[in-house]
């Protein structure tokens, strides 16, 4: 069964999480094809690794926005990550978020 990270669901289950969960399902990000992945979450976000060894992160802000961000998958101390900007639910598409800014959108979907 898989379970769809909507705006209010994110929130909860990322202010009861402390140490960082990680749970299998399906990921897709702008210009990658869906694929499986590991969701980790924590009480600040979530992040999953990308195909081509970068990460996705994203930290929930407020109830239904979020930030996104890139990082490179040599990254080093310091480096700062690339970053995609505010995010929100798309309201058709349980689990998915879209940029506010730029056409870039991420799903995570979890199996429970």
């Amino acid at each position: 069964m898989k379970i769809m990270f909507t705006g209010a669901m994110l929130a909860v289950s990322l202010a009861l999480a402390a140490p960082a969960l990680a749970v299998s399902g399906q990921c897709s990000l702008t210009g990658y094809d869906e694929f499986d992945c590991e969701v980790e979450t924590d009480g600040a976000g979530l992040t999953f690794a990308l195909p081509d060894g970068q990460t996705f992160a994203f930290a929930l802000i407020e109830e239904n926005q979020g930030l996104g961000y890139l990082l490179a998958a040599d990254a080093g101390p310091g480096q700062l990550p690339e970053e995609l900007g505010a995010f929100t639910p798309i309201a058709d598409e349980p689990g998915c978020w879209q940029a506010e800014r730029n056409d870039t959108k991420f799903c995570a979907m979890v199996f429970e």
